[in-house]
């Protein structure tokens, strides 16, 4: 073969290899786009994955509640970080369920505490933040329209979203099946309240913005409580903690085999 035909053919395989990822690339997400707008006008944007197709059963609900880096209203952010892993084809097999992937608006936070830095006390608010309100209305609407298993609604949530998630479970004990709080921080004082949930905490040793502390002593006051959470802490981790909590096959295979 002459060096031009040899130039040809490797010309026409990079440009077909370079199609092929690009068609890769494109294809869309698993995750609808949707909006949610409650009787007063109030939007969340969210993104749902659907489970299979069949009619015949009724799935789990797993709420994702993304970092405070992710917030605004594009409505895509929110899938950066641990999400995408209930989206493979591997997940999708083993534990198909809805996950519900909500974005924070701008200026806007998933929990309402007070966080003391001097004694890493963390008190919870009367009144939940109007993103967190919608969340749970979301989640009653969501399970009025679809095949949703009311006994398996899991939440989990990183950084900010990991504080969301102790917010959700202390306002609405009765709600959840699970919650996999990740580097985030709650209320102490309302372990009681929330001893009969099924809780594993991940947090990094070195995390520079919630001190380790504040999930220890959230594991000894569930303990305390008669609870028996899970707690992972990843030595030499600083703050992306989540990066290996939701790589973890046994916390997934935890969570979906929790049933309230």
């Amino acid at each position: 073969m002459k060096s031009s035909d040899i130039k040809l053919v490797s010309l026409i395989l990079t440009l077909l290899f370079c199609l092929s990822t690009n068609l890769l690339l494109a294809q869309p997400s698993r995750f609808s786009f949707n909006e949610y707008i409650n009787n007063e006008g109030d939007t969340l944007n969210y993104r749902l994955l659907y489970p299979d197709a069949n009619p015949l059963r009724k799935f789990p609900l797993v709420i994702f509640l993304h970092g405070a880096g992710e917030r605004g209203n594009d409505n895509e952010s929110q899938l950066k970080w641990g999400v995408m892993n209930f989206a493979t084809d591997q997940a999708m097999i083993m534990h198909p369920a809805f996950v519900m992937a909500p974005q924070c608006p701008e200026n806007m936070d998933w929990g309402n505490f007070n966080y003391d830095e001097k004694t890493k006390e963390i008190q919870l608010q009367p009144n939940p933040s109007k993103a967190m309100e919608l969340v749970i209305q979301l989640i009653y609407q969501l399970a009025e329209k679809h095949p949703i298993d009311t006994n398996r609604i899991y939440i989990t949530g990183l950084s900010s979203g990991g504080t969301g998630t102790f917010d959700a479970i202390a306002r609405h004990p009765n709600l959840f099946a699970a919650a996999a709080p990740v580097c985030g921080v709650g209320d102490m004082s309302k372990a009681a309240s929330i001893a009969h949930i099924p809780i594993w905490i991940f947090q990094g040793s070195e995390d520079p913005v919630f001190d380790p502390i504040i999930s220890l002593n959230m594991v000894k006051s569930l303990t305390k409580a008669g609870a028996h959470p899970g707690f992972t802490q990843y030595p030499e981790v600083g703050h992306f903690s989540w990066l290996a909590a939701y790589s973890d096959p046994l916390m997934i295979e935890w969570l979906f085999r929790q049933h309230k």
